[in-house]
């Protein structure tokens, strides 16, 4: 993963960060927003993936029902956020992937394995989201209240 600051203002940055092949973008977008303390940010990203887990939310049984994506796919919208829930910085993004033909497939990411690359602008602003667990959901919901 390659990483470079392209504008700084105040509290607020952009930043590029380039995934190569082989990198878990969820993994390495956690640990980027850690690593540079990131408490508000939103993303957008696209490239390709060799495989990917994405997952849809079951509201009955309040769990990811995985969607395995084991084959070449274009990345042609990577969209998130990352805000702090229990004191550490958590990554949200859904991913829309095209399959070769033309057939899309999309959801929440989970996992995936790029190939050759993703390209993500990641900005961060100045400020502090928070996520708290939703008793009605299960799911750390964005809130705004204090």
């Amino acid at each position: 993963m390659q990483t470079k600051l392209l504008h700084a203002s105040g509290d607020a940055r952009t930043f590029a960060v380039v995934f190569d092949t082989g990198d878990d973008p969820a993994d390495g977008l956690r640990a980027f927003a850690e690593e540079h303390d990131i408490s508000a940010a939103h993303l957008t990203g696209l490239g390709a993936f060799r495989e990917a887990t994405l997952g849809f939310y079951v509201p009955e049984t309040q769990a990811y029902e995985e969607i395995p994506v084991r084959d070449q796919v274009e990345v042609l919208s990577l969209t998130g956020n990352v805000a702090r829930y229990d004191g550490a910085p958590k990554l949200h993004a859904h991913a829309v992937l095209g399959r070769r033909g033309g057939g899309t497939v999309g959801g929440h990411l989970l996992e995936a394995a790029v190939r050759p690359t993703l390209e993500v602008m990641l900005t961060e602003m100045p400020a502090t989201l928070r996520r708290r667990r939703d008793e009605a959901s299960g799911l750390p919901l964005l809130s705004l209240r204090e």
